[in-house]
């Protein structure tokens, strides 16, 4: 249960964004960030396919599996699955399953985005790399510039993995940096920020992906912070995967709740929970769904087992 001065807080705060925006309409309408600033204006008739692997990892791609993305590679060791009380999915129980899975999908291209160096983000990223790459599969990966590209970051990683970081990393192996942007395939990929920790100490991120016609923020791990009203005003982001596994490492249900609604987001998918004793358990994604129920109703919400699948329409 929340804390009643924290729950008081939160309400305070979405009553001043809720002002802000008032405010912003009052005095004359239009967004100074307008279409083409950063994303463009809010994309409509999009659909996705988005399939929760358990702790932060997500499947997103087209229908027809020609754009494929990971939101974060931690897949055979994934520790999400078992609280939930289903099976692992075979395809995800080895990297030789998953390569296999993959390229039977016959895509034009994959996009790895990394948010950030802990073990149940990355704990399977650079296996899971050299799995698609040895298969055939078209690949690239993208992550904060300086992690991907500073010999103290992960070029040794790659490099011990048989990876050229140059080839398999977007932008001639240098990433994406917070403002910029990567391409692979018919995906786009833009860099925004998170407030967590890294062990290499380089800034952990989360994502603006653009695939399928619609606009997905992956949130990776982060706190509530008060730049996701310009994140969602320069970006509009359709959808939201957003974090909501509370304790001592990031925002919980009802903070995500207010993130969501800052975001302007008109669909959300709650992920990061229920993997390890450091976070919420199974309950967290019903949590979230009250929350952003009393807070912000239009936003559809929909909540999954790992392995399930679902198709989003924008």
């Amino acid at each position: 249960m929340m804390h009643p001065g924290r729950r008081r807080i939160l309400q305070g705060m979405a009553a001043l964004g809720g002002a802000l925006s008032l405010g912003g309409c009052a005095m004359g309408g239009s967004s100074p960030l307008g279409a083409g600033t950063g994303g463009s204006a809010r994309l409509s008739g999009g659909r996705v396919s988005v399939r929760w692997l358990g702790g932060g990892v997500v499947e997103v791609a087209t229908p027809d599996n020609k754009q494929m993305a990971y939101g974060d590679a931690w897949f055979w060791n994934n520790a999400g699955w078992s609280r939930f009380n289903v099976p692992k999915a075979p395809e995800y129980a080895s990297k030789e399953a998953f390569a296999q899975y993959v390229r039977g999908k016959d895509p034009e291209a994959v996009f790895v985005l990394l948010t950030h160096d802990h073990g149940d983000h990355m704990g399977d990223y650079f296996d899971a790399l050299k799995a698609l790459v040895d298969a055939g599969v078209p690949v690239m990966t993208a992550g904060q510039s300086d992690l991907m590209r500073a010999p103290n970051g992960l070029v040794p990683e790659f490099k011990k993995a048989g990876l050229d970081n140059a080839k398999i990393v977007v932008n001639g192996g240098s990433g994406i940096n917070f403002g910029g942007t990567g391409r692979h395939g018919a995906m786009t990929a833009r860099l925004v920020p998170a407030v967590h920790s890294t062990l290499h100490a380089f800034p952990a991120a989360g994502f603006i992906l653009e695939i399928g016609g619609t606009r997905i923020y992956i949130s990776g791990d982060t706190d509530l912070y008060g730049d996701m009203k310009l994140v969602g005003q320069r970006y509009q982001p359709n959808i939201a995967l957003i974090c909501v596994g509370g304790g001592p490492n990031t925002m919980d249900p009802a903070e995500a709740a207010l993130a969501c609604q800052w975001l302007g987001v008109q669909h959300a998918v709650p992920v990061h929970y229920a993997h390890n004793a450091g976070v919420l358990g199974v309950q967290a994604g019903e949590e979230f769904r009250k929350a952003l129920a009393q807070l912000a109703p239009a936003i559809q919400v929909t909540v999954m087992k790992p392995g399930e699948t679902r198709l989003l329409q924008t």
